[in-house]
Formats: structure tokens, sequence, C-alpha cells
């Protein structure tokens, strides 16, 4: 279930009206069922309705399935006992409109630009033009710059120092956390599908964590999740102008040099070092103790406690010997074309 203190709950709406809005098909003596929420295939339960896009994924539905699933055709026979199969040719697309028409994020409420219904702590200290939104709370000795604006719900830990003109939303953080100036916490991740009309974006219901000792450097972006959390371990830092997509998750005592881009749904281990401009594709494993290179282009899973580098990266020692022998034998084709 989407954070209630993030996301507003619409429905519920019956398999019929759900069935109408994405153009699904769905049974005829299933149209009266009712689902209040989306959720992916492992979360489901009664009243939820999740999407399956693979074989893969068809295991997931037995932990807990959901009252209904968009699924195609030919995997529409295999779904759990007494999960509804809601057949349409695109199950993810069609897990997009049932999401928007099922949650909306909450926004700031009324023309007061701190709410009467936030929780500010004793000590803390805001500065001019800044928003905090309804529910939120903020702990004792935190310092909030100018113009940073704290949306509804955002829980903010003791003795943390929230630089100028940031944005927090959907977000949880912990004690001591350090967010530079213009950060952006909590926005919508970069997710879309093809829809009748062209694309469509994916609703993202999830979350971000930044634990105790975090620090985000200025003008760097953390994405919420598309349904599970971003999480960022204790004592990370983090470097200007770096991008952490949705539902990645990065360990203790990291390190992000600015400019690095991380990819949705890579899992980041403890102690790793990411050099300047390093970038990670989607849903890759960097172990424990990790160090990419400068500009390093990850495009597979890196050990616990390599080195890689370079385009696309590898261990650096094998990198080296390439870039040293390609040198040579351009060395060599000179002097010959000299010659």
């Amino acid at each position: 279930m989407p954070d209630p203190r993030f996301f507003e709950s619409i429905g519920p709406l019956s398999l019929e009206a759900v069935a109408r809005l994405t153009g699904a098909a769905a049974p005829a003596g299933a149209a009266d069922l009712k689902v209040d929420r989306v959720a992916i295939a492992s979360r489901g339960g009664p009243g939820a309705v999740a999407f399956v896009t693979s074989r893969a994924f068809l295991g997931d539905l037995g932990v807990s399935p959901p009252t209904a699933c968009f699924v195609s055709e030919a995997l529409a026979s295999e779904l759990p006992e007494g999960c509804v199969a809601l057949v349409h040719p695109n199950p993810h697309g069609a897990y997009a409109l049932a999401a928007s028409a099922l949650h909306a994020p909450r926004r700031h409420l009324g023309a007061a630009a701190i709410s009467p219904e936030a929780r500010l702590e004793s000590g803390v200290s805001l500065g001019p033009g800044v928003v905090v939104g309804q529910g939120a709370a903020i702990g004792a000795g935190t310092v909030v710059g100018p113009n940073t604006v704290i949306g509804p719900g955002v829980a903010i830990g003791r003795n943390c120092h929230i630089g100028a003109n940031v944005s927090i939303g959907f977000a949880l953080l912990g004690d001591r956390v350090k967010i530079l100036a213009g950060a952006v916490i909590g926005e919508h991740g970069f997710g879309a599908t093809a829809g009748v009309a062209g694309l469509i974006d994916i609703p993202q219901l999830g979350r971000v964590i930044l634990q105790d000792g975090v620090t985000i450097g200025a003008c760097t972006t953390v994405d919420r999740g598309a349904y599970e959390d971003t999480v960022i371990g204790e004592n990370t830092k983090i470097d200007n102008l770096v991008q952490i997509a949705h539902n990645v998750r990065i360990g203790r005592n990291c390190v992000l040099a600015g400019q690095a881009g991380i990819s949705g749904s890579v899992t980041i281990g403890d102690g790793c070092q990411f050099g300047g401009r390093a970038g990670v594709a989607d849903h890759l494993t960097i172990g424990d103790g990790a160090r990419i290179g400068a500009s390093g282009g990850i495009l597979r899973d890196v050990p616990a406690g390599e080195t890689w580098g370079g385009f696309p990266a590898q261990p650096v020692q094998k990198w080296l010997r390439e870039v040293a022998w390609v040198t040579r034998s351009a060395a060599r084709r000179r002097r010959g074309g000299e010659s």
C-alpha cells in the first residue's frame, strides 16, 4: 500500500470500471469485484490490482494473490486461483492508468506557508520563504534555508541542515542529514510506457529514505521509488550534480563524486566509491567496497572489492592493459606510414 502520509486513496473501483478505464478485458462474472489500490506482484492481497509482463514473475503472485492482475492473453490462464485476469496487450500501461485512478500524491493545502498541521520541535530554524506541508515533522536543532519547500508528510530528523531552494517530498530523513542548496529529493522518477494516445507516465508510489548522517550535494536529485523505496544508507556522501534514480539502494559509507549517475533499481553495497561522471545501467549490483573510476560506464554487475574503469567498464588493470596496447598499436601504424 502506498504510504498514506504521501498518497491519497481515491478508490475503490469495480473491475468493470477498471476495465473500462484501461481498455482491459475482464471476465463478466467478476465485474462487480472491487479494488482499492495497485501493488507489485509480490505485495498484492485482497483489494489490490497488480500486473505481470513475464512468466518469470508469475510465482510472485502466489505469495499474496491480488484480487486482479493485468496480464497478456498468453499468461491469463496461469494466474493463481482467485486472481482475476484483466487481459491487456500492455499490462504495464494498464497498471499505470489504474494507479493514477486509485492514488493521488498529497499536495500542500491552505494559504499558510507553514501548515498548522506541521509539527516542529523546539530549536528548529526556518529561513524566509520556507514552505512546510501538512503532516510534515521537523526535529530539534534542524536548520532550513530560505525558499526551501518541504512537502506534506515529510519527516526530517534532528540536527539536520537543509540548504536554500531545496525541494523535499515523499521522503523520510534521519538525524544529522545535510542537503545542500538546490537539491531535489523525492520527485517523480523517470518511467514511461506506451499508451493508446502515446507515451504515458508511470505513477511513482514509493518514497525516499535518507538514513542518519547522509550528505546530498548541491543540485543533486534523488528520485522516489516507483513502488519500493529509494534508500541511501548511513553516512553516505554524495557530491553536487549527481542523479540517483528510482528504487536505487545505496549502502553505508559510500562516496559518489560529481555528475555520477545511478540508473533505476541498482543495488550498491557498503563502502563503495564512484569517481566523477561514473554511470551505472539499471538493475545491476555493485558489491561491497567496489570502486568505479571517473567516467566509468558500468553495464554489468561489479564483484565486491574490485576496481573497474573505462567504457564499457571492466577490471581496471585489464582496461589499462588494453589502452596501452591500443596506444602502442597506433604508434606503430603511424611509424609505418611515415616510412
